[in-house]
């Protein structure tokens, strides 16, 4: 409609101006929903033109429209506003449109660029939690997203198998895994716990010990035990013990983490995860052979989790298969001068003539850090896919940084599709009791939470009934579908770059902006239509239309343009708040207007068909989110 207005106006604007107009010159609002009228458009920028007040401006455009458009049944200047009214007949042949495309609103397949959305990317010492919900949850729908917007979508994760992270939890389970009667240590296999949980297990039991020795460090200092230490070590302490003097409480323990951030440094255990490291990267074979052990247990328990949460790739690319072309990228922008080399052999890039610090890219014993991985990720996958545009980094917003030195070195590089790559930074998960930490295992866990919300779905269903005539199995999946649909609405509707407190609880009430409001809609509808009994192939000819019946073609009307929207922000919350918008005004309309009660057949059949479309859109915005909607609930 906008389209068709602009168009009109810029090819007759001699006549109606006297000047040529530019497109960017017709701006156009929602019309407020306490005024009359369908579409406004804003009068301002024409009062200079025709010389003139905006009321005289607006009427003279609003009669022009009328007169020259069969779809322009009236108008009302307010305040610079032109607010214009759509006739009836405008919207009937627009819900008979709605009504033929099966795929309303979504784009021809791989009808756009191709473009590869990065999203999950979990480390191989823990499993999966809270905050990785949120990333697949919101990765998969922007996937989603731009396919419907024409977009060829590669939908992948980098595994991060390697580094000193991973070490860590191999080096625990080598040290404190206990051993059973047959001399085995624990396994998935002889524990019956999943892998990447068995393997988290270690991490934090790395940390637990870890910690344990920083403090047992401290506690020798502090009596005067120094003479195994480096001289400057201790000066360091004593510098940092003598700072606490006459401090506060909020610098007293920034300077004692500093304390044990420096007595960390001095542990066996940490030279010892920095030795099995380097042997890694040497390809030792006890240390590889442990290594891929342990990485195969946490990738089975990973599969798991990602089935439970409804995702899926295209592609997956492991940190240990793309760190050694990084390197040899580093190497060769050394060489071209790119990079520079300090006196330890560590190789730099000095960012601050851009505004940014100078990074780190290989250490002084040649071991990778993480933009030298992500460094030759990158080339690879553009390397991968020759027809590749852009690629999508779904990662949160900790982070923001690290991606603007990636994406500065990588164009530094002469690597030109550089400046296509985005980073999709998005707000943490917090809970009532504070920020996660994975160290210490204060995470929520991801399948936990997963079967949290379904056992509530479930008790909530089954507290409300309805459920006569289904199978165990049609139960089941009817509580997962609400539990699971609540929970990624609930983690979506967020605009993404907002930090959000999570409240499962609050997930899958029936009642306000969540999943499973918007499913029972959809349910409730479908047994509507179930119960008329109506085939609704024909159009719709009725011309006359009610407001709410009014208001709700507008929305269905909308939703192409929602669609590409949520597309250009890359932001699953705008089909989240259409679908719910949409969905509160059908309620209004179900509750005040009669649809199977309705005495004229034409009129009921206008409903109906209103009715059917809602539904469909429901479905189709909802898919965009990952989510499934019940036929019955």
């Amino acid at each position: 409609m906008e389209q068709k207005i602009k168009d009109l106006l810029i090819h007759n604007a001699e006549l109606l101006f006297g000047v040529a107009v530019e497109d960017k010159l017709i701006q156009f609002q929602k019309t407020k929903k306490e005024l009359e009228g369908d579409l406004t458009l804003v009068i301002f920028p024409f009062v200079k033109i025709l010389r003139c007040n905006p009321q005289e401006a607006g009427i003279k455009i609003g009669e022009f429209l009328v007169q020259n458009t069969e779809f322009i049944a009236g108008y009302e200047v307010i305040s610079g506003f032109l607010n214009l009214i759509i006739s009836d007949e405008y919207w009937i042949e627009q819900l008979n449109s709605i009504q033929k495309e099966k795929q309303f609103g979504y784009a021809s397949p791989n009808s756009s660029s191709t473009v590869m959305v990065e999203y999950s990317s979990p480390n191989t010492n823990k499993p999966l939690h809270l905050g990785h919900l949120r990333n697949n949850f919101l990765g998969y729908s922007v996937a989603e997203i731009l396919k419907a917007n024409g977009h060829k979508v590669i939908k992948t994760q980098v595994i991060n198998d390697r580094g000193i992270h991973i070490c860590k939890s191999m080096l625990a389970w080598e040290k404190f895994s206990p051993v059973n009667a047959k001399g085995e240590r624990e396994t998935p296999l002889n524990t019956g716990l999943k892998g990447d949980k068995l393997v988290g297990k270690y991490y934090v039991e790395f940390d637990k010990h870890f910690n344990a020795e920083a403090m047992s460090i401290i506690g020798d200092w502090e009596a005067g035990k120094v003479d195994c230490y480096d001289l400057s070590v201790i000066e360091e302490f004593e510098r940092l013990s003598l700072a606490r003097i006459g401090k506060d409480e909020k610098a007293l323990k920034g300077l004692d983490d500093k304390i044990k951030d420096l007595a960390k440094n001095q542990t066996s255990l940490l030279r010892e995860a920095k030795d099995m490291l380097v042997k890694w990267e040497a390809r030792d074979p006890q240390i590889y052979l442990l290594w891929t052990t342990m990485n195969n247990w946490v990738y089975s328990g990973f599969d798991i989790t990602y089935k439970s949460m409804g995702v899926d790739f295209d592609k997956l690319y492991y940190e240990s298969e793309t760190f050694l072309l990084g390197k040899d990228i580093v190497m060769d922008g050394l060489k071209k001068g790119v990079f520079y080399q300090k006196e330890d052999g560590s190789v730099w890039i000095d960012l601050t003539a851009d505004g940014l610090d100078e990074k780190l890219v290989l250490r002084s014993d040649g071991t990778a850090v993480y933009i030298t991985q992500d460094i030759g990720t990158a080339v690879d996958r553009f390397s991968d896919y020759t027809d590749l545009s852009s690629i999508i980094y779904t990662v949160g917003n900790e982070q923001d940084y690290h991606f603007k030195v990636l994406f500065l070195i990588l164009d530094k590089m002469g690597f030109d599709w550089a400046r296509n790559c985005t980073h999709l930074s998005y707000g943490m998960v917090d809970l009532p009791s504070g920020k996660m930490k994975s160290r210490e295992g204060t995470v929520v866990d991801a399948d936990d939470l997963m079967h949290e919300v379904v056992e509530k779905a479930t008790e909530m269903t089954k507290e409300r009934g309805h459920l006569d005539g289904m199978t165990e199995n049609q139960k089941e999946e009817l509580f997962r579908l609400i539990g699971m649909g609540g929970l990624k609405y609930y983690l979506l509707k967020v605009d993404p770059k907002k930090r959000m407190m999570f409240n499962p609880e609050e997930s899958i009430e029936l009642n306000g902006n969540t999943g499973p409001f918007i499913q029972y809609a959809h349910a409730r509808i479908k047994s509507l239509l179930a119960k008329s009994g109506i085939e609704l192939n024909s159009a719709v000819i009725s011309n006359a239309l009610l407001p709410e019946e009014k208001e709700i073609i507008k929305l269905l009307s909308a939703f192409p343009e929602t669609v590409k929207e949520a597309g250009n922000e890359q932001s699953p919350a705008v089909m989240a708040n259409y679908t719910y918008e949409l969905v509160k005004t059908y309620n209004h309309f179900y509750q005040t207007i009669p649809i199977l009660i309705e005495r004229d057949e034409v009129a009921k059949y206008l409903r109906l068909v209103i009715s059917f479309n809602v539904a469909k859109v429901i479905g189709l915005s909802m898919n965009l989110l990952g989510i499934n909607v019940p036929e019955r609930m």
